[in-house]
């Protein structure tokens, strides 16, 4: 019998149905804000979402070792008190009962707070790093703190009171650091979201290694206080010359979201102004202007790495966007990573343990160009010299910024690297496709937006051909964090989003 008008009515209003039915939620990998807009619509609780995590936690993290305190009976508490506020049609913010982790070394009432330093493992802050306060107040639930290397002085995440951190995509080799632990329990799916801090890479780097997002803030944009070192309780005010705490997430919209929620001034500079993200300048893909380079004799990208993001920049292109090649006019690669490299020292170097420090002070009567050294003996003025360079890079990169959009370049020559705990540190070697290379020059490609203060959003770009996870690094102008993420969302269509590893997925 041939269909009546009937049938087809009948068709029509059953496809109308089916497309207006939201899509299947499926929690384990979910980004926050879907699992944010699933308990708002009641297709799944916070308590019911929360026990997923810690059950996960369970039959996963043993294999990496990210979430390295957790807290159960307060995170179900809170998440009942997040059903509880929903059934009242009361709606605490964008994470509402959503679970997180942070970083080891933010400070939690209550908690040990040591970064991985034993003589620390009894500091237990009365109060919470602002960070963490605030992205409790968006209503996000603190699951557990992940972790960190020695110090957060490492490119692998590995310490005496806690262990060694596993990548999901290979448990023989490490997510990186500082914020290992954090980048592998999102690409594990433990939590939804994640807060870490980085000086030389220690959000992007991690992102690279497990296929994440990862945003490294606008200089002071996120306050840092809370945060350790220094241990001090109560957190006092403090310079901050290059490091930044900022989001990593499964999605670039879950970054946006998170730096609205965490970011803004704090203490005595909340009483004088607010701060607000200013939108993106572009929202279609095809009308950024872009600049790149993938390359540089200073620091060579291994083919394996550099194979994939030349694939993604030709995928971005076919989409319409004019690429530009090569530095900036006025960007010296060589003499920027000089005068990053003597701040970050300037940081670091005082912290090392007396016999590191004794080595850097030979190194520098040696040789007085060696910059570690230098930073460790050299008087204030010569600090005051290059932070005027550094003023001035950014200089550089605002004029820059003024007829681009963005930048694309490396985050690492590297992918995720075998674990290699070997002493003394800079010894140790990396491989690429081409021979070794010092572990010490995974630095260059993260210092430009340390050095200028500017927002680099880091996306997935692909995998290598042995399966490992490629970031691409995406700069942006000082204080217009928005662009750089909205980039990094639009690309995933392109070059592709973040992917669960195998072996976590049943």
């Amino acid at each position: 019998m041939p269909p009546t008008r009937r049938d087809f009515l009948g068709a029509a209003i059953a496809a109308t149905a089916a497309a207006a039915a939201p899509a299947p939620f499926s929690p384990d990998f979910a980004t926050a804000l879907d699992a944010a807009a699933a308990i708002k619509a009641k297709r799944i609780s916070s308590v019911e979402l929360t026990e997923l995590a810690f059950r996960r936690m369970d039959r996963y993290n043993p294999k990496i070792n990210a979430v390295i305190l957790e807290f159960r009976a307060a995170s179900l508490a809170r998440a009942r008190e997040a059903d509880q506020a929903l059934a009242k049609k009361q709606w605490w913010g964008p994470f509402h009962g959503v679970p997180v982790t942070v970083k080891e070394s933010y400070g939690m009432e209550g908690v040990p707070t040591t970064a991985g330093l034993p003589q620390y493992k009894d500091f237990r802050p009365k109060q919470n790093a602002i960070a963490v306060d605030r992205i409790l107040r968006a209503g996000a639930i603190v699951i557990g703190k992940t972790n960190v290397p020695v110090m957060l002085a490492d490119l692998q995440s590995y310490n005496p009171i806690y262990g060694t951190s596993n990548n999901p995509w290979d448990l023989a080799r490490t997510p990186g650091g500082s914020t290992g632990g954090g980048a592998a329990a999102l690409a594990a799916g433990l939590g939804h979201l994640t807060l870490g801090s980085d000086i030389g890479g220690s959000i992007r780097i991690p992102s690279h290694f497990c296929g994440i997002y990862g945003h490294k803030p606008t200089l002071e944009l996120v306050s840092t206080l809370g945060h350790v070192p220094p241990f001090v309780d109560p957190a006092p005010a403090k310079l901050v010359d290059l490091s930044v705490c900022g989001p990593m997430a499964r999605s670039a919209e879950d970054l946006r979201v998170a730096l609205e929620a965490i970011g803004g001034p704090a203490g005595p500079a909340a009483k004088a102004y607010r701060w607000s993200l200013p939108a993106p300048r572009r929202t279609r893909l095809a009308d950024f202007r872009v600049g790149c380079i993938l390359d540089d004799p200073l620091c060579r990208v291994g083919s394996d790495v550099r194979g994939v993001l030349e694939s993604a920049v030709e995928k971005i292109e076919k989409a319409g966007v004019r690429v530009d090649r090569g530095w900036p006019a006025g960007v010296n690669f060589g003499e920027q990573l000089n005068t990053y490299l003597f701040l970050l020292y300037a940081v670091m170097a005082p912290r090392f343990a007396p016999e590191v420090q004794e080595a850097l002070r030979a190194a520098y009567r040696a040789n007085p160009k060696n910059v570690a050294g230098a930073a460790l003996v050299e008087p204030h003025s010569r600090w005051l010299d290059e932070t005027a360079k550094r003023l001035a890079a950014r200089a550089v990169w605002e004029q820059y910024f003024r007829d681009h959009d963005i930048f694309l370049m490396p985050v690492a020559f590297v992918p995720a690297f075998p674990h290699d705990h070997s002493e003394p540190f800079d010894q140790r070697k990396l491989d690429t496709p081409e021979g070794k290379r010092p572990y010490p020059d995974i630095t260059p490609w993260i210092m430009p937006p340390t050095l200028s203060g500017c927002p680099a959003t880091v996306a997935p770009a692909g995998r290598t051909a042995a399966g490992l996870p490629v970031g691409i690094q995406i700069m942006g102008p000082y204080l217009e964090d928005a662009t750089t993420i909205e980039f990094a969302r639009l690309i995933a269509d392109v070059v592709g989003g973040f992917v669960p590893p195998n072996g976590f997925t049943a």
